[in-house]
This record gives C-alpha cells, structure tokens and sequence, in this order.
C-alpha cells in the first residue's frame, strides 16, 4: 500500500470512527431522555392530587357565587349570573350581578308577596313560582335549593339534586319531567 492510499484509508477510518462515536452519542442523549420521560410519568402517575379545599356549609347564609340554569327549550335557553341568596323558602331575596358586578335584577318574597326588581321597574307576582316563570321560563324550586346550599338532600317533586361535590362548593340540580328538562349549577364562593 502507497503512503497516500495508507493516508487516505486513515482519514477515511477516522472519519467513519468519529461518525460512530457522534451517532452512538446521540442515541445516548436519546435514550436518557426517553428514561428520564418513563421515570418523570411513572412517578407523575402515582401522585395523587391535594384534596380540593372545603367549603364549610353554612345553615344561614347568606350564600353567594355563579349560576347557570338552563331550560332545554328550543333553542335552549341559558342564564349566567353572579348571586347573592339571604333568607329562607319564606322570606328572602336573591340579587343576580353580572360577571362586571352590575346588578341584573333583585328577586324579593315574604308570604303573598314576590317581586322582581330591574333597575327602576318592579313587577310583583303571587308567588315565587310565578316569578321564576315570568324571569326564566320554568319554575325553580326555592325551597328545595336552601336546603341543597345547607347540604340536605331535599327530595321536590321531579328535581334531583347532586350534593357530591358541595364540600367543593358546587351544587348541581335537575328536572327532566314535565318538559323542558332543566339543569341548574352553582358554584359558590370560597369564604374570605
């Protein structure tokens, strides 16, 4: 073998050497990275997640957050607001804000007497039921929902309520019978 071709087989061979040397480098980078991902997973999958923070359930209220009724008409109607709800399935009133804090309406009853209030108007009704129809579509059952808010599973004629998730602060109901089926969330507001 000629020096030169000698010379050119070295270059080649270390060439090819470092070429090897990169590319099993690069499968390492890999390789330890793809450990890395599998141990991070694996242990990501036996974490288990803090508890949610409680809600402590008041019997008195006044109680306060968002809700969301909706009437599954067609189209299906939705209602969003901010609330405030003091007093009892007697006598009490529910304020409803919107997400800027601007008071939509103010609901008030006490025995014989309900009314709505939005802005300068008041209209007065019979009875809540009347009220709730007039301002939704579908009457809302009050006193089955101070009694959801105080964590009691009131049992109303064609609603079920899911407490599950009241600790939470979240309270869901619904009424599938008569027609429109109606869904209604709350989600309170965490104590200050």
């Amino acid at each position: 073998m000629t020096p030169a071709i000698a010379q050119a087989t070295n270059t080649r061979d270390t060439h090819t050497h470092r070429f090897i040397q990169r590319h099993l480098d690069v499968r390492r980078r890999v390789v330890g990275v793809l450990c890395a991902a599998a141990l991070l997973t694996t242990l990501a999958g036996c974490a288990t997640p803090p508890a949610a923070p409680s809600i402590p359930i008041s019997d008195t209220g006044p109680w306060s957050g968002r809700l969301t009724l909706t009437v599954e008409t067609e189209p299906p109607q939705r209602f969003y607001a901010g609330f405030t709800l003091e007093g009892d399935a007697g006598m009490g009133q529910l304020a409803l804000t919107s997400p800027l804090g601007n008071t939509l309406a103010v609901l008030r009853w006490e025995p014989g007497h309900t009314e709505l209030i939005r802005g300068s108007q008041t209209e007065t009704y019979g009875s809540f039921d009347d009220l709730a129809v007039r301002a939704t579509g579908t009457p809302i059952p009050m006193p089955a929902l101070f009694d959801w808010l105080r964590g009691q599973n009131a049992v109303i004629d064609d609603w079920q309520a899911d407490l599950s998730m009241l600790a939470q602060g979240r309270l869901t109901a619904q009424r599938l019978h008569p027609a429109p089926a109606v869904q209604l969330r709350v989600v309170l507001n965490r104590a200050q």
